[in-house]
């Protein structure tokens, strides 16, 4: 693991001081390995670790590629990362998010559009009165995606759909089905709407705080 590591090590020196570039294609492995002082065997791993991170693109018959290096890309693995956590660190999850969420929808109320704004009023009417816990989980995730994406930071924008993965969103879901979340959820998405569409960026950060806290509390309730 020295071995490759070094070889890692090696690589993103590489891209970090622009030899390399987002785009680019790898010289052949005899070449690289030269280059760099490596075996091709503690090469190949290297291109296989840095590919399972995205910061590598292998393609058959035509070569090996660095990425466009993305946040989107290289958060990514954040989602893996929250789907193996066990459910009694849920909470410390939730947490990091009532930090990076209301800072999200704060900056959105600066920059997200009317059509947007009207679209999320639009689908969040079309729940009714009385939404299914499913329903109202998966008009959740939507509605707080549309608010990370419209601050208009991809890092933040990245690391809030990290937070928010398959399985964290299974626990908001059980939170859900507590008695008062279903009434209640939807009034605070209506105040953080009514914020956003105001414009009135702290008004937003404290209905997010709201929203985001009584989610913890649900999921704390939950059976």
């Amino acid at each position: 693991m020295a071995v490759t590591d070094e070889a890692i090590a090696k690589i993103k020196d590489m891209i970090v001081s622009g030899a390399l570039r987002p785009g680019d294609r790898l010289p052949k492995e005899s070449e690289l390995a030269a280059a760099l002082g490596l075996s091709r065997n503690s090469l190949r791993e290297a291109v296989r670790a840095l590919a399972l991170m995205r910061v590598l693109d292998v393609r058959q018959g035509d070569g090996t590629y660095v990425t466009g290096l993305g946040p989107e890309l290289l958060l990514g693995a954040l989602t893996f990362v929250t789907d193996l956590h066990r459910a009694d660190s849920v909470p410390e999850f939730l947490a990091v998010r009532r930090i990076l969420e209301p800072a999200a929808t704060a900056m959105a109320a600066a920059r997200i559009g009317e059509a947007e704004l009207d679209a999320l009023a639009e689908r969040l009417d079309a729940l009714g009165a009385a939404p299914g816990a499913e329903e109202l989980a998966a008009y959740d995730l939507e509605f707080h995606r549309g608010v990370a994406r419209a601050a208009g930071n991809s890092v933040l924008c990245s690391l809030l759909e990290g937070l928010a993965g398959p399985t964290a969103r299974a626990h908001v879901r059980r939170g859900l089905t507590q008695e008062d979340a279903v009434a209640r959820a939807p009034q605070e998405l209506r105040a953080i709407l009514g914020a956003l569409r105001d414009r009135d960026a702290e008004a937003a950060r404290s209905w997010a705080t709201v929203h985001l806290a009584s989610a913890e509390r649900w999921l704390r309730s939950a059976p």
